[in-house]
């Protein structure tokens, strides 16, 4: 991992996944989070002031990146939850069979080199009454603006540690095997190509 890889992008990715409209997705999807909770990608811990902490029991934080396990322990101190974070890739998930009551993924599918491997092991962790809380970008739904994803995600990805622009979020999800009940869309305050949110929960088909 380069020097731009460890200590300058997590602070990057940090304030753009910090800014007020992605607030406020991450408003409508973690509070409903329960129990004992795996979080995909924990990042800086942007998602701990909106957990609902009297539902929370504990929280499994997975996060490969150091500098991203860096800027996330001073929240994660204050912060009064119970969470231990893993450092390993979105595709390992260290926890056994049928232990998690919800599984919260907020802007992490886009990065996770192979993606149906990491969603087959949320499935495997997942109770089977259990929930999948996701809020992601992806693809847009418009011609003129999916185009533009396609042709920048390439670069996009060299310079934003590894965010595709153009991922399907409902395809992936239905082909690893969940079913969405909650199904939410829209572009939210933004460059278009990054601006498509899906946010929704989801169950294990």
């Amino acid at each position: 991992m380069s020097w731009y890889e460890d200590r300058i992008l997590p602070r990057l990715i940090n304030i753009a996944c910090g800014v007020k409209p992605i607030r406020k997705q991450r408003e409508k999807i973690v509070p409903r989070a329960t129990g004992d909770i795996l979080e995909i990608g924990f990042g800086s811990g942007l998602n701990l002031p909106y957990y609902d902490r009297s539902k929370v029991r504990r929280i499994w934080g997975l996060e490969p990146a150091a500098g991203m396990r860096d800027i996330a322990a001073g929240p994660i101190a204050c912060s009064g939850l119970d969470v231990e974070l893993i450092d390993l890739p979105g595709e390992e998930i260290p926890l056994a069979d049928n232990s998690v009551d919800t599984v919260l993924m907020t802007y992490t599918l886009c990065t996770i080199p192979d993606v149906m491997s990491a969603l087959a092991g949320m499935r495997r962790v997942l109770r089977p009454d259990g929930q999948l809380l996701f809020c992601e970008h992806g693809r847009a739904p418009d011609r003129s603006v999916a185009q533009w994803q396609d042709r920048a995600n390439s670069v996009w990805g060299k310079i934003a540690g590894g965010c595709n622009m153009n991922r399907d979020i409902p395809l992936l999800l239905a082909t690893a095997g969940f079913e969405i009940e909650d199904d939410n869309r829209m572009y939210i305050p933004g460059i278009r190509a990054l601006s498509y949110n899906y946010w929704g929960a989801a169950r294990i088909r």
